[in-house]
C-alpha cells in the first residue's frame, strides 16, 4: 500500500513539474534543403535560411561551377552535396537532402520538379509553378505518385499583416465582400534577361509580377473566380516581343457577386497595392507583396503586425507542413498553384480573344 501511495505522489509531482520544464516532448525534425538555381532569389532564400529554426541549407544544384564553389565556401556545403543539371538525379542516394527548392526560370520548373519527385525528395517550387495548368497538373501528379510533398513559394501566405486582413475578413469585419483591386508592376530593365524571353518565362509581366494580383485576389476575397476578362497593352514591341506581355489588365467575377480589377505591368513603377472593399469596411495594403515591411490600414486602423523575413518564415512553416502535416491558413501546395495557372491560361485567352472566359477551379 505504501509503495502505491508513493508512486501516486511521485506521479502527481511529475505532472505539476512538466509545465515548468524547458524540454520538448519530441525533437523537431530539421528540413535539409538543396537549392536548385543560384541566382538572385536563390541567394535571398539561402540567406533567409540562416535565420530558420527548422531548416538547413545542405546542398546546391547549378549549371555554373563558379557559383557552386562560392556557395560551398560561404555555406560550408560538402562536395558530395553539390550537383549540376545533368547529374542531380543522384540526390536519390543522398540522405543529407530532404527537399529541393527549384528557383530557376519558369520553363524549367516542370521537368526539374518531376526529376526531384522521381528521386524521392520533397519539392518546393517558385511561382508561377509552371507555364500552364497542364504542366502544373503533371507536376502535382508526379509528386503524388512518388509520395512526396509539392509546395510552392507563396511567401505572402505567411506574412503577418496579410494574415491579419484574412482573419478580419473571416471574422466579418468587412461585411459582405464587394470588390478587390490588385496593382502589381515595375519598370523592367535589361531587355536580354530571361524574364523577357518567351521560351524561358512563358510570357511577360503576368508570368512574374502578375501572379501576386492573381493569387492575392483569391486569398483577399476568400473565393475563386468564375469568369475572367482581360486587355493587353503594349507600347514597346521591341523590348516586349511577340508572346511577352508588357501590361495586362484583367477582371474577375466571383460566385458571391464580388468583382476584381487587376493590373500587371513591366512598364510602370510604384505599383504594389491591394484594396479590399466590403459593405462594412475595407483593407488597403501598400506595399502589399514586396519583401516588406508590408504596410496598410483597415476601417479599424493601421495594420501593426511585426515585420518578418518572409522567406525564413516560409521555410520554417514548410518544414512543419512536410514533417508535422501542419495546415496553413492559406494553402501553399501544388493544387493551389494549379488554380493560379488555370487563371493565367484564362487571362491570356481572354486578352487574345476579347471574350469573357468562364472558369471552374
Amino acid at each position: 500500500m505504501n509503495s502505491r501511495r508513493v508512486f501516486l505522489q511521485n506521479l502527481a509531482m511529475a505532472s505539476v513539474a512538466i509545465p515548468f520544464t524547458n524540454f520538448k516532448l519530441y525533437e523537431e525534425k530539421t528540413l535539409r534543403v538543396a537549392i536548385c538555381g543560384l541566382g538572385g532569389y536563390g541567394t535571398r532564400v539561402a540567406e533567409a535560411i540562416q535565420s530558420c529554426s527548422r531548416v538547413k541549407l545542405t546542398g546546391v544544384i547549378s549549371g555554373t561551377p563558379s557559383k557552386i564553389k562560392a556557395w560551398q565556401a560561404k555555406y560550408n556545403i560538402p562536395e558530395k552535396n553539390c550537383y549540376n543539371y545533368e547529374n542531380f538525379d543522384n540526390i536519390k542516394n543522398n540522405p543529407d537532402i530532404d527537399a529541393v527548392y527549384v528557383i530557376t526560370p519558369n520553363a524549367l520548373h516542370h521537368d526539374q520538379v518531376i526529376r526531384v519527385a522521381k528521386a524521392g525528395k520533397h519539392a518546393i517550387c517558385e511561382k508561377p509553378m509552371a507555364l500552364n495548368a497542364k504542366e502544373g497538373q503533371e507536376m502535382v501528379d508526379a509528386c503524388r505518385n512518388a509520395n512526396v510533398k509539392l509546395l510552392v513559394g507563396y511567401r505572402m501566405h505567411f506574412e503577418p499583416n496579410t494574415l491579419e486582413v484574412i482573419r478580419m475578413r473571416n471574422n466579418g469585419d468587412f461585411g459582405k465582400i464587394l470588390f478587390f483591386q490588385g496593382l502589381c508592376g515595375f519598370r523592367i530593365g535589361d531587355p536580354t534577361q530571361w524574364r523577357l524571353n518567351k521560351q524561358l518565362a512563358g510570357g511577360g509581366s503576368l508570368m512574374d509580377i502578375g501572379i501576386y494580383a492573381i493569387n492575392g485576389s483569391r486569398y483577399m476575397t476568400g473565393e475563386n473566380p468564375i469568369w475572367v476578362t482581360a486587355q493587353e497593352t503594349k507600347t514597346d514591341p521591341v523590348k516586349f516581343k511577340e508572346g511577352v506581355d508588357e501590361t495586362i489588365q484583367f477582371q474577375f467575377g466571383f460566385p458571391s457577386g464580388a468583382t476584381a480589377s487587376c493590373l500587371s505591368t513591366y512598364a510602370m513603377n510604384n505599383l504594389d497595392r491591394f484594396f479590399l472593399n466590403g459593405d462594412k469596411g475595407f483593407a488597403e495594403m501598400q506595399p502589399s507583396t514586396n519583401y516588406g515591411p508590408i504596410k496598410g490600414r483597415t476601417n479599424k486602423g493601421e495594420l501593426t503586425k511585426p515585420h518578418t523575413i518572409h522567406q525564413a518564415v516560409q521555410m520554417d512553416e514548410m518544414a512543419a507542413i512536410i514533417f508535422d502535416n501542419k495546415q496553413p491558413v492559406v494553402p501553399v501546395n501544388g493544387e493551389e498553384a494549379v488554380k493560379d495557372l488555370k487563371i493565367i491560361d484564362a487571362i491570356y485567352e481572354a486578352a487574345q480573344t476579347g471574350k469573357k472566359v468562364s472558369l471552374k477551379l
